[in-house]
């Protein structure tokens, strides 16, 4: 089972799938058809979610994926990289702390590595910002989705993917230092979690 917090902050976002505008919703079932065609008993489908430098947009993307997968039993491994790698940004931390996640910062000060427990029963995500080709992630025979538009523009070609697709969000590190800080990073992860939700939903 989900945390409790996290279970009750998902479905909230399952009962908010009216607000994807239709257009949204055609990416997103793009998505959900790339795994249902390469998602096996025993060989789950691979998806690498790719912004440039692996420090917000991506997490949150490979997170609430993961998370979506396994409320929907959906055989899938989730990863995130950049074009270059930087750090899992602390204030995109903070905003999954919020949603119930429970976070264990370790390693590289200037890169820690995060793990985020989710459920009792799984292991936790080990989340750190790192190149999409990094060899922790999929090599081959996996999805790249491309999470912000100048990486989708710098990688014309994404090694080793066999499918890519194109579902960006807008970047909160716009409202860094600002009064609206917390608002934005909450906002765009509620986004991120209500849009995975749905592409699992139709799987």
């Amino acid at each position: 089972m989900l945390y409790s917090v996290i279970e009750k902050y998902l479905g909230e976002r399952i009962n908010e799938f009216d607000q994807i505008p239709e257009e949204r919703k055609a990416q997103l079932a793009e998505l959900a058809e790339f795994i249902r065609q390469n998602s096996q008993e025993g060989n789950p489908a691979e998806l690498n979610f790719i912004c440039t430098h692996n420090s917000r947009r991506s997490h949150l993307s490979q997170i609430w994926a993961q998370v979506s997968a396994y409320h929907f039993r959906v055989n899938v491994k989730t990863y995130s990289g950049g074009t270059e790698a930087t750090a899992f940004n602390p204030r995109a931390v903070r905003a999954i702390e919020k949603c119930g996640f429970r976070v264990t910062k370790t390693g590289d000060e200037n890169n820690p590595l995060y793990l985020l427990d989710f459920a009792e029963d799984q292991s936790p995500l080990k989340c750190f910002s790192k190149v999409y080709s990094h060899p922790a992630n999929p090599q081959k025979n996996y999805c790249a989705i491309m999470t912000c538009s100048s990486a989708d523009e710098a990688c014309p070609v994404v090694f080793g993917a066999s499918e890519r697709l194109p579902i960006r969000y807008e970047d909160p590190k716009a409202f860094d230092d600002t009064p609206r800080e917390a608002e934005m990073y909450d906002e765009r992860c509620r986004q991120i979690a209500r849009e995975m939700a749905f592409a699992f939903s139709l799987v």
